[in-house]
Order: C-alpha cells, then sequence, then structure tokens
C-alpha cells in the first residue's frame, strides 16, 4: 500500500489530493522562487490527525510541507523535496476570545482579517500587521510583523503559547496564559520563526488589544529620502507613541497615483498613524508635524475619519499589488533587511542609489519605525541578466545590513531565499540551530530546504 492510500485511510478520500490543479495551488507562494508541486495535499482538522500524518511520513521518511493562505515571499510553503503539503485551511476556528485577559486562543488557519472581525465584538484587536491577509499559523512561522511592530511589537512579542506537532507526531505546549515565567527554555521562541522546520502549529494563544479611543492618520511629504527618515528618527527620539511609520519614496507614490488614480504629490513621504485618546493624538499630531516642518517637510495632511484613513492605508498595503499589476509579464522581488536605527538614513539613501545603478525599476518603502526596509523590484524571469542584475542587488543590500549589524530579514523569514546568508548573519550560532532541527527532525522531513542550505 502507497503511503496516499494510508493517507487516504487516516483522513478519508475527500481530504487527501492529487487534483492536478490543487497541487499547482501549493506549488508557489506570492515569491519570484522557482514552484515545485508536491506529491500529495492533505487537509487535516484537527491536532490529532495533524500527529496521525507525521507518524507516517516520519516512519516512510515523507517530506511534509504546512500551507497557510501562500502569501509567504521567501518560497516558505514550496515542497522542493515533494511530499506532502499539509493544508491548514479546515482548521480555521476562533475557539476562545478571554477579553479580561487580552488574550484568544486560535486555529492556526484562521486569517488575520478573520481574527480581528471576531474580536471587533469585545472591544479588541489583534495587533500584528503584514498587509496580506495572511494566516495566523504562517504569521507565527515566518514571525511576521509589519506596519504596527513600531509600537505593539513582531508577532513573536504577542505569542504565548502554541500547539506544536513535532516530526514524530507528539504533541507538546510551548508557553500558557501567563504574561510571563522564568520557567524552563522559551519554547515558544523557538519556535516561533522557525518556518515549519520544527513542527507544525496547531494550536495559538495570541495577545491582543483594547481597540483605542481614537485613531488619527497622517501624510507627509518630503523634498529627499534623507529628509523623511531624519523625521522619523527625530520623533521616534522625542518619544512621540506612533503606532505606525511608513516610508515610501518618489517611485513608490508614482506607482500608488498610476493604479488607484490618487493624485499624492511625487516625493518621498512618510504614512503615520497615531492610537490614543483625541485629547493626546491633537498634541501628538502637532508635535510630529512641528518635527516634520524643521526637517523641510512640504505637506502635511491627517485624516480622522475611518473611511479617509482607510483610503489612506490602502495605498500603502496595496503598493506591492499596485506593481504587480501594472508589470504584466514580470515577477514580484522584494528584499527585506533591517538595521540598527542609526544607521536607516544611510541605508535607505544608499537602497535608492543602488536601484538607480542597477538600471532596474525599483522602488524603496519599509516600517522605518523599526529599522526594516524593503526593495520592490519588477523582474523578467525569463530574462537571465536582469535577473542577475536583480539577485546582485539583493546581496548589495544584505550585505550592507550585515556589515551595519543588521540581519538579511526584517520579517520575510528565510525560506529557501535567504538561507545562503545564514552562515554570514549567525556564524557557529549556525550550528546550534543545526543541532535543534537534528534533534526534533532526525530524519529531516520538516519542511526541507528551508532555512538551512
Amino acid at each position: 500500500m502507497s503511503y496516499i492510500e494510508e493517507l487516504v485511510g487516516l483522513l478519508g478520500s475527500e481530504r487527501v489530493t492529487t487534483n492536478p490543479t490543487v497541487l499547482e495551488h501549493h506549488s508557489h507562494d506570492e515569491s519570484y522562487h522557482a514552484p515545485r508541486l508536491p506529491e500529495v495535499v492533505v487537509f487535516p482538522q484537527d491536532a490529532e490527525e495533524v500527529s496521525q500524518i507525521m507518524k507516517l511520513a516520519n516512519e516512510k521518511k515523507i517530506a511534509v510541507t504546512p500551507f497557510g493562505l501562500g502569501t509567504s515571499l521567501e518560497g516558505h510553503v514550496i515542497p522542493y523535496n515533494g511530499g506532502i503539503s499539509m493544508d491548514f485551511s479546515l482548521m480555521n476556528q476562533v475557539l476562545e476570545v478571554r477579553p479580561q485577559d487580552f488574550l484568544v486562543r486560535v486555529q492556526p488557519g484562521v486569517t488575520r482579517t478573520q481574527l480581528n472581525k471576531e474580536l471587533k465584538k469585545h472591544g479588541l484587536f489583534f495587533s500584528v500587521d503584514p498587509g496580506a491577509d495572511a494566516t495566523v499559523g504562517g504569521m507565527a512561522a515566518t514571525n511576521a510583523s509589519g506596519t504596527t511592530s513600531v509600537r505593539y511589537g513582531v508577532m513573536r512579542d504577542n505569542v504565548r503559547d502554541l500547539e506544536v506537532v513535532l516530526a514524530d507526531g507528539r504533541i507538546i505546549h510551548t508557553g500558557s496564559m501567563v504574561a510571563k515565567s522564568s520557567s524552563g527554555y522559551h519554547l515558544t521562541g523557538l519556535f516561533v520563526g522557525s518556518e515549519g522546520t520544527l513542527g507544525a502549529f496547531t494550536e495559538l494563544t495570541l495577545r491582543v488589544y483594547g481597540i483605542p479611543e481614537a485613531t488619527m492618520a497622517a501624510r507627509a511629504s518630503f523634498p529627499t529620502v534623507q529628509d523623511a527618515v531624519n523625521t522619523v528618527v527625530d520623533i521616534l527620539s522625542a518619544g512621540i507613541p506612533v503606532a505606525r511609520i511608513e516610508l515610501v519614496d518618489e517611485r513608490s507614490i508614482r506607482q500608488v497615483n498610476l493604479f488607484k488614480e490618487t493624485d499624492y504629490p511625487e516625493s518621498p513621504t512618510l504614512f503615520i498613524e497615531f492610537h490614543g485618546s483625541e485629547q493626546s493624538l491633537q498634541h501628538d499630531i502637532e508635535f510630529a508635524q512641528g518635527i516634520a516642518g524643521e526637517h523641510g517637510c512640504t505637506q502635511f495632511l491627517f485624516e480622522t475619519d475611518s473611511k479617509a484613513r482607510a483610503q489612506l492605508w490602502d495605498a500603502r498595503h496595496n503598493l506591492a499589488y499596485a506593481f504587480v499589476h501594472k508589470s504584466p509579464g514580470k515577477k514580484m522581488m522584494v528584499t527585506d533587511v533591517c538595521v540598527p536605527f542609526s544607521e536607516l538614513a544611510g541605508a535607505v539613501v544608499d537602497a535608492r542609489e543602488s536601484i538607480d545603478r542597477s538600471g532596474l525599476d525599483g522602488a524603496v518603502l519599509g516600517h522605518v519605525g523599526d529599522g526594516n526596509y524593503h526593495v520592490i523590484l519588477m523582474i523578467d524571469l525569463d530574462d537571465k541578466e536582469e535577473v542577475a542584475r536583480a539577485d546582485k542587488l539583493n546581496a548589495h543590500l544584505v550585505e550592507y545590513a550585515l556589515q551595519r549589524g543588521g540581519t538579511c530579514t526584517g520579517e520575510h523569514g528565510v525560506g529557501v531565499g535567504k538561507a545562503k546568508y545564514q552562515r554570514a548573519e549567525h556564524g557557529e550560532s549556525l550550528d546550534v540551530m543545526k543541532s535543534f532541527k537534528q534533534v526534533l527532525d532526525p530524519n529531516g522531513i520538516l519542511n526541507p530546504g528551508k532555512i538551512f542550505e
């Protein structure tokens, strides 16, 4: 009996498929990395089924690649060793909301939008906002962050406990519901960001927050990128509690105007959001506007109306898709480095100059409130010379960041795209990571080829 037939025996034929269309859907993510078909896709409904799948795969040494929605950007869900693609779309329940504890328990297939819709009934929200409507399981697997991390932290800061199925089928919990603990190793921190290489998440306990009394959004335009970044540094140095502070360069604004039919000034721009009380926000806005003015701000507009705020942030969130939709026949490459805050201004200026030198069409944007910035490049994968130039630019940005104490990936994760930089960034610590992998997954079945080359 084949292992696929055994999977059918475990789950039933309706939740095990080799349908070519389904296999193709699970062969790629949003990245430019080459696709690869799995041999079979399975749809478990609970932790016990995941455990049975793992036991079978471990016994027969079959690769298992967890799959959420496929929104990752470094090839995380591409099953390069074939085998099983484990789709968590049927495990999409909000299990428990605990308003007084500011916690929620969810299954991994719950999406960010779905979660916040449920939390809103309780006056709460989940803060991590990577832009894409990703699953929370996938967000934990890559330690996602996004626009709100400057105030609320990244995924690792907001996961209290994980239920994890290990390669041998054991089901463990990594934490608890309490705000702090000095008991044992911090396993939650180890598993968040492990990209499915150490286990499969089947339940998450997440920290949530009260919806603020008031929210204001601002858009500030500047003559140069340097002026915009210097404004960010001064705003944060002044202790203004911004919830989001995003940078997009002139090329980005031009693309937004083209895609959304807006008429924003085509110059380096900061998108800023403030959370708090009505009284405190007025002071924060005025303070931030004054700082921006000291750095040559040419236009500072703010919105309190929810519809206008949504339109403002829609432009930022859909920037990547604006490039994709207006670049037929090309694929998006998104770089993702993070540097110490003191290095940010020089890094962003260097990125813009590097794009111009490369001759490629690209834009700089980022969550500059935490030193994380991206370059968007639209490339023709059939043009080897263009691909080579894009790879060279990506390598330069990574090397620039590492030389200044930064990291090769601030939020997208390692996957296959950043695996080649792990030794340069971590040195002998990489061998310690490999030892954890060897202990927990001695047969190497869990998402092979990711993180480690």
